[in-house]
């Protein structure tokens, strides 16, 4: 339902009139003198208009009256007070000719204040009838039972949501909460029985169909605690969106949706500090390569957040370019959004945009992160990852910059696959570039694990084989991992861009790993199902590439802290930049002619801690082989490199290995 402002100004109107009519009458005990009647006309119209003006320049009719909470009418009654006293000291002064008697003023401000909330309440009220959809099938829809574990303004919310959108199929019949204080209490009329595990007790019967977690700040130990309780009752349970999606305006209360993985990492999410990064954001230009992707969109959507003065959205791809310009200009951040299709490999074009757009920020998100894919095309890796941002880097420096932010990933140390290989020559590059120009850009770089909910990451592909009916499919028993969220990993990235002075690489404390086969049993028990029984857990062997435990930092780096308590700054002696500069070029130069394993073999020249997984030919058909094998003709197990690329494999080994071994 719309309301129109005319339609508000006439109902304010009548529901003055009336109470100041009721006014009189209350006054003069229902029998109002001749002599007071003859004013009525003069004195209804002065106050009725009155009134009507200062709600008006007040912003009362400007607002929307299907909404109406505890903050609008606490406005709307203090208007009505401030005019209240205006017409008291005109009846004072004037008399009762000219403006009504004091105690009619009095009882007016009352019927004032009842008429025009039980008006608002009416337009709130028509609107939800109004809005909710025409029942579809049978027209008396049976409402299921639910307990709400939460009692805050969440819960007691979403229990208003349930009464009033009687569409959603749900009846609020009891609250759980961990405060004692509210226990055997009445919230909207509905008892709070106890904490959530009084579920648990055989002597009660409240006949619950479903129960619903409403507790978006409560911690993800506790949240784990609960979801286990629920489980073992076999009940049908879900969640509100997180305080993210709550304060960001991306759900509402009502939009219920099943507990997510995440929310189960048994450990706090970290909280970063917004100050540093406001003054950072603000009013500049800011570029983020990889605008289309998991991290990177994340990234624009934050920065935006800041306000600054453009933001760049650089992808290589119009297709994921197109949807993440929409979705900022749909959040209301067209206006300094400029999208440019772009790849970071291609140096013309980076002049050209550095040129015209002057960024004084640079988040680097591009890069290809699929591991068992890059093993079998490394080249491509390599020219995209390291060449690309070496390039971009350069483009940097050369055009002033203040800083630049490298996404890296924990799967850069002590690598076992190209990808992660790839992103320590990446590393290295902005390192060793920031130590031979420490005075101008600030180069830095940041470490994170995996990321859950990003593209190709492990519990959406769960969740797609859960979907099938199984089996879900794990590579190792004992594979574990780092996890964090998405906003996680984007709050470190921004606040190491304002932590940074240059030459560092941060990691975030991601807590304890986590069993990969672990959290696949989770997801299964979420889904309603119990592991290898209705879903079963396949183990697949590990892929190309893949480890069964990631590392957080090299032996030879040394460790500081930061002002933040979960942001750690590694600091480790670079090797020299022209050296890395021109060995990445020719390895660059030669990807497209070198087979892969000739390219691992090159690349383990400069990444001493690399450890390849090269292809045999068996019979025709290629074989993975966890040691070194030939490479080039030339055996890698006595360190033997190809001709062309001997002299910068082993400076660099050379420097790389010390560094190592401080």
């Amino acid at each position: 339902m719309k309301t129109t402002r005319l339609n508000l100004l006439l109902s304010y109107a009548a529901g003055l009139a009336a109470s100041l009519w009721l006014g009189y009458l209350v006054r003069f005990n229902f029998d109002v003198p001749a002599d007071t009647e003859r004013t009525f006309l003069l004195v209804f119209a002065w106050v009725t208009g009155f009134k009507l003006l200062c709600l008006w320049r007040c912003g009362q009719l400007d607002v929307v009256p299907e909404y109406f909470s505890l903050p609008d009418f606490s406005r709307l009654s203090w208007v009505l007070l401030a005019t209240s006293f205006v017409v008291f000291g005109v009846s004072a002064q004037l008399g009762s000719d000219y403006a009504p008697p004091r105690g009619v003023v009095i009882a007016d401000f009352s019927f004032s204040v009842l008429a025009l909330t039980a008006i608002r309440l009416a337009f709130r009220q028509a609107a939800r009838l109004g809005d909710a959809p025409l029942p579809q099938g049978p027209p008396r829809q049976r409402v299921r039972r639910a307990g709400i574990i939460g009692a805050g303004l969440v819960g007691t919310a979403l229990a208003q949501e349930f009464a009033s959108r009687r569409n959603l199929g749900l009846q609020a019949v009891a609250f759980f909460d961990d405060d004692r204080i509210k226990w055997g209490k009445h919230v909207h009329n509905i008892p709070v029985i106890g904490a959530p595990e009084i579920l648990l007790d055989d002597k009660m019967n409240l006949e619950l169909e479903e129960v619903v977690i409403a507790m978006p700040s409560a911690p993800a130990r506790r949240v784990a605690e609960i979801v286990k309780t629920l489980e073992r009752l076999r009940i049908k349970f879900s969640t509100v969106p997180s305080i993210y999606e709550l304060t960001t305006g991306q759900a509402k209360v009502s939009h219920l949706r099943s507990v997510d993985a995440r929310e189960l990492l048994g450990r706090e999410q970290v909280r970063l500090a917004t100050g540093d990064i406001r003054q950072l954001l603000r009013d500049r230009v800011v570029m983020v390569t990889g605008a289309g992707g998991s991290i990177g969109g994340e990234l624009c959507r934050q920065i935006a957040s800041y306000a600054p003065r453009a933001l760049l959205l650089l992808e290589q791809s119009e297709g994921q370019l197109f949807q993440i310009e929409q979705e900022l200009i749909d959040s209301g951040f067209g206006k300094f959004l400029v999208p440019l299709a772009a790849s970071v490999q291609d140096e013309s074009r980076l002049e050209h945009i550095f040129r015209r757009y002057r960024p004084e920020a640079v988040f680097h998100a591009a890069a290809h992160k699929h591991v068992p894919l890059m093993e079998s095309q490394p080249g491509e890796a390599v020219k995209n990852n390291a060449l690309g941002t070496l390039r971009l880097a350069e483009t940097c420096l050369r055009h002033g910059t203040e800083r630049f932010v490298l996404i890296s990933t924990d799967k850069a140390i002590n690598p076992t696959s190209v990808m992660g290989a790839s992103k320590r020559l990446a590393e290295m590059c902005v390192q060793s570039l920031h130590a031979r120009n420490p005075a101008g850009t600030r180069f830095m770089a940041v470490r994170f694990g995996n990321v859950l909910g990003s593209s190709g990451s492990v519990v959406p592909i769960f969740n797609k084989q859960i979907a099938g009916g199984g089996p879900v499919k794990v590579t190792h028993p004992d594979m574990r991992r780092y996890f964090m969220t998405i906003p996680e990993a984007v709050g470190l990235v921004l606040q190491t861009a304002a932590l940074g002075s240059g030459g560092e690489i941060f990691m975030l404390d991601m807590g304890k790993p986590v069993r990969i086969v672990d959290l696949a049993r989770q997801l299964i028990e979420l889904s309603g199902f119990v592991p290898d029984r209705d879903i079963r857990i396949e183990f697949t062997g590990l892929r190309p590439g893949e480890k069964l435990f990631e590392e957080l930092t090299y032996q030879g780096e040394k460790i500081t802290a930061t002002r933040h308590p979960k942001i750690m700054r590694l600091l480790c002696e670079p090797p020299p930049f022209e050296q890395v500069r021109a060995f990445l070029f020719r390895l660059a130069g030669q990807a497209d002619q070198l087979g892969p394993d000739e390219i691992k073999g090159l690349l383990k020249s400069a990444v001493a801690e690399y450890q390849p997984q090269l292809n045999r030919v068996v019979n025709g058909a290629f074989r993975l082989d966890k040691t070194p094998v030939e490479v080039n003709g030339h055996d890698k197990r006595n360190g033997h490199q190809p001709a062309a690329m001997t002299g910068i494999g082993d400076a660099l080994r050379s420097v790389v290995g010390a560094g190592a071994a401080q």
